[in-house]
């Protein structure tokens, strides 16, 4: 089992993180930075990876033999222990010396590393978790380890390096693709299911509701390995009242966040309710790739141009993921199942997509000229650099001057721009403005 150490300086959330990732609350947390003194290990679990997690003391400048010297050893023994190392900061505190000094330490130790901004949640956090760039150790994730936010990103940052220890099932180039079938009750999630999978495997009825956990099969389609993930109905917040039911929805949510691609099951014959508006929002504002799913289709079939308008309706109608493939099909009947995973395998390969920084730039110079941004008390914003940051979703971040300036119809020109340009239909598109100075400048950096 892979061991993973977190580390950081005093107060920036490592316990709490720990006992984030461990499901307990093993470690002692308080907002008195000093807390953690002896190391801690814990029997993690994360998505389908499961690791060894090690809570460290903060580190700190100490004199030699002092008692936080010796906190500091042990964090030190913590780092050369792991696999990987997981160096957290606080984005609402900002980037302080002590990060820098700790970043070199991380660094030298030749691990690897992945950088956490925490306590990211709300604009503010957000911002802050942006100024984690400087000390060179890669993309930050943004997370809330108290509130349990952006824990689907940390998972997709951390999976690389632990997928192919030896106790997992499958090698990190056979991983499955892991699919979530979401939508309200009676939506016909189970029945599909079991058709694709050819087995009765999951209970199905006329009843709405009747799935409560949140069921992962195991399947291959032409050869390739996939996790289905069944989910209970999701309904309107306001009429979920039982205790046995908000846990439901609350597994299926969890579901979203650690799927690649989630597949939007409507029903045909009453398709585009608010409650599926509602839950496409969601998976946009996690990041996942979406397929979306016209099931019953063989109630409809017999009505002409019906396809043309529901597909038209969703151009319209969820304008924040515009291109999302609408499949039609029939779980109970087994109808037009090759199509759906075709268009899922083709949203996970978008999802994933890199757009180099040269061919980003060359097409950021053409659409400036096409439409220069407004101007801002007599001063024209100043857009100098475009490059991607990550991908699953695309995340790109332009830089200039004055960007909180920009209008949000300007940006939304852009993101049109990048998915119509770059071939990036149906994923959502995120985009950061950094006002500054342009961070590669002068600086020979090859990406992909």
């Amino acid at each position: 089992m892979r061991t993973v150490a977190i580390i950081g300086r005093p107060n920036v959330g490592k316990s709490t993180l720990f006992n984030r990732l461990v499901g307990q609350k093993l470690a002692l947390v308080d907002d008195r930075p000093g807390v953690t003194r002896d190391r801690r290990e814990g029997e993690a679990e994360l998505g389908h990876l499961d690791f060894r997690v090690i809570d460290t003391a903060g580190l700190e400048e100490a004199e030699p033999g002092s008692l936080s010297d010796r906190m500091r050893q042990q964090t030190e023994a913590a780092i050369d222990e792991a696999d990987l190392v997981l160096f957290l900061v606080d984005a609402r505190a900002g980037i302080l010396p002590a990060d820098q000094t700790f970043a070199e330490l991380v660094r030298r130790s030749g691990k690897p590393v992945v950088l956490l901004a925490n306590k990211a949640e709300g604009r503010g956090g957000i911002t802050g978790a942006y100024d984690a760039f400087s000390l060179g150790l890669g993309d930050p994730v943004p997370l809330s380890a108290e509130h349990g936010e952006g824990m689907g990103g940390l998972l997709e940052a951390i999976e690389p390096y632990l997928e192919g220890s030896e106790d997992d099932d499958e090698d990190s180039t056979g991983k499955p693709l892991r699919v979530a079938i979401v939508g309200r009750p009676n939506a016909g999630k189970s029945t599909l299911v079991n058709r694709m999978i050819g087995a009765d495997r999951l209970l199905t009825g006329p009843e709405a509701g009747i799935t409560r956990d949140t069921i992962s099969v195991d399947w291959q389609w032409r050869d390739k390995a996939i996790r289905l993930f069944d989910t209970a109905g999701l309904r309107k917040r306001a009429r979920v009242e039982d205790k046995l039911e908000k846990l439901s929805v609350a597994d299926a949510l969890r579901a979203i966040r650690f799927a690649e691609v989630v597949v939007v099951l409507l029903d045909s014959t009453i398709p585009f309710e608010k409650q599926d508006l509602s839950i496409v929002d969601l998976i946009e504002s996690e990041g996942r790739a979406l397929v979306i799913g016209l099931n019953k289709w063989d109630l409809v079939a017999d009505r002409p141009g019906l396809l043309k308008e529901l597909r038209e309706d969703a151009e319209r109608l969820l304008p924040q993921v515009r291109g999302a493939p609408v499949i039609p099909l029939s779980g109970l009947a087994g109808e037009g199942l090759d199509r759906l995973m075709a268009a899922v395998v083709q949203a996970s390969e978008v999802w994933s997509r890199r757009v180099s920084t040269a061919r980003l730039n060359d097409w950021l110079a053409e659409a400036l000229s096409a439409h220069p941004p407004p101007a801002v008390s007599g001063r024209r914003i100043k857009i100098r650099y475009m490059t991607q940051v990550k991908a699953r979703p695309p995340h790109f971040a332009l830089f200039g001057n004055q960007l909180d300036a920009l209008p949000k119809a300007y940006t939304r020109y852009l993101v049109n721009g990048l998915r119509q340009t770059f071939d990036l239909p149906g994923v959502p598109i995120r985009l950061s403005l950094r006002s500054g100075k342009n961070p590669f400048e002068g600086k020979k950096k090859v990406w992909d």
